[in-house]
């Protein structure tokens, strides 16, 4: 581009085109909601940001050092159809000011291309949208004589211009946005999360239709798989959900679980323990004046996923339960996954939910569940609720490194070496041996590595260490691990 006096950057966010052919009371309240999570987003990011609401679009102007961060978040943001890049030019009164100034800023843009310029009014001007087209395309060819000319049907360049009165934007990026609703629209409900591909991507398609996700998690006696979860539910809240804050609520199970194996008959365990933790998340849910619950589960995709046994755990609970994976394929599912950056963590999360699926039924008795639910003692189940714990999910972080039982060293021995467990980053620099081995690959690569030396696994916050790390020490007995936590 040009060398030219610009200090900021401008964003136009159209809305998701199901608000716009709501009636006027919800299209009103949901622009306004959209308008609040960007205020909180963009403020953020830096106070300097301006945003500005009009009824079919909002504006943000930002300082050049915060366009990246604040574009990625209008990108995550739910409610956002499109995100356009613009230069807002002022006090463009005649064609021929506008013209000028859009050569100044697209010449380069159409050298050895064709070009089309598309053209958008509002106001009172004494010329229409097809003459701004006419004649700023007209100009543009005369002056550059690298461009191969105005194609209007298969143009290599798209220049896209809008004229409000007398500001002119010219737009010089398109993005399209994650759609849906604004989220804190649709009301509150609370997710069942294990970790795993399904629940991640359950909580996301809430997240995106504008619903505040809360997480509930169900510890059955693994501490990695807590972090695993804990760490997750975050990755998402910070990612598509910052502009509000939710609850992460961690349930002991472990009693819960062993009562199972003393009163349940074995080929009903899996459905009853599904069963237990819609009714746990239920009283929690209550409590917490949240109106529905969240599951992850697929049709047919497991034995206790089919459709009478899906039956047989709804009856436990007399609160709306939605499956918005319910009729998705897994490879549906991992696709999804993949693309909201969830797909690593899932591979790599501990399963603990399996360990008590003997010879499952598949096709349960109502008559059968009833008989065997009566059988529960349910006094373990209250006192498994009464000591759930619940967190701000900004919170989260901080306790996982408190509850992190591996060794945390801030300064290296010589003969120590250094694991960088990131991905997409490069390597840390240390004073030792370091390698570079994305967390996603640890458990395979480790084998390879010598049991004689001790490794520090290193990340940004010391979460996925102390993840990868407790579940590497748990699972296959390696006991020379810790985590690398250099002082700032």
């Amino acid at each position: 581009m040009v060398e030219n006096d610009i200090k900021t950057q401008k964003f136009i966010v159209k809305y998701f085109t199901e608000i716009m052919i709501k009636g006027d009371s919800a299209k009103k309240q949901m622009i306004n909601q959209l308008y609040q999570n960007l205020q909180k987003i963009s403020s953020n990011i830096s106070k300097d940001i301006q945003i500005k609401k009009f009824f079919d679009k909002i504006e943000l102007v930002t300082p050049l050092q915060f366009v990246d961060d604040l574009r990625v978040k209008l990108l995550e943001t739910s409610g956002i159809e499109q995100v356009l890049e613009a230069i807002q030019v002022d006090n463009m009164e005649t064609l021929d000011d506008i013209k000028i100034k859009v050569d100044e800023f697209m010449r380069h843009t159409i050298d050895n291309k064709t070009f089309v310029v598309r053209a958008k009014r509002v106001g009172t001007q004494d010329f229409k949208s097809t003459n701004i087209e006419q004649t700023v395309g007209g100009y543009m060819l005369a002056m550059n004589k690298n461009s191969k000319g105005v194609d209007l049907k298969n143009a290599d360049v798209t220049i896209n211009l809008e004229l409000e009165h007398k500001k002119l934007n010219i737009i010089t990026k398109k993005y399209f946005g994650m759609g849906g609703f604004p989220l804190g629209t649709q009301g509150d409900i609370l997710s069942l999360m294990s970790g795993g591909f399904d629940s991640t991507v359950a909580s996301y398609l809430a997240i995106k239709r504008g619903v505040k996700t809360h997480f509930i998690f169900f510890n059955l006696g693994g501490l990695a798989h807590e972090i695993g979860v804990k760490q997750v539910a975050w990755y998402l809240w910070n990612r598509f959900a910052s502009s509000h804050q939710v609850s992460f609520i961690t349930v002991p199970f472990e009693d819960v679980v062993s009562q199972i194996f003393k009163d349940i008959s074995p080929s009903y365990m899996g459905v009853m323990l599904k069963r237990l933790m819609i009714q746990a998340s239920q009283n929690i849910a209550k409590d917490l004046k949240i109106d529905a619950l969240l599951t992850g589960e697929s049709v047919a995709q497991v034995s206790s996923q089919t459709l009478r046994n899906l039956s047989l755990i709804d009856s436990a609970s007399n609160m709306l339960i939605l499956r918005p994976l319910a009729m998705m394929s897994k490879p549906d599912i991992i696709d999804i996954a993949t693309k909201i950056g969830t797909r690593k963590f899932a591979e790599a999360m501990p399963e603990y939910c399996g360990v008590i699926s003997q010879n499952p039924v598949t096709f349960g008795s109502y008559d059968r569940v009833e008989k065997e639910a009566k059988a529960f003692d349910y006094s373990v189940l209250d006192e498994a609720v009464k000591q759930a714990k619940i967190k701000n999910i900004n919170e989260v972080l901080d306790d996982i490194c408190e509850i992190g039982s591996l060794e945390v060293v801030t300064e290296p021995s010589k003969d120590d070496i250094v694991i960088d467990i990131r991905q997409n980053i490069d390597c840390i620099k240390t004073s030792v041996e370091t390698l570079k081995i994305p967390f996603y690959n640890l458990k395979k690569e480790f084998k390879t590595l010598s049991k004689e030396k001790t490794y520090l696994l290193y990340c940004d916050k010391g979460v996925l260490s102390q993840l990868h790390g407790q579940f590497l020490k748990d699972s296959e007995g390696y006991s020379n691990i810790k985590v690398y936590r250099p002082k700032q």
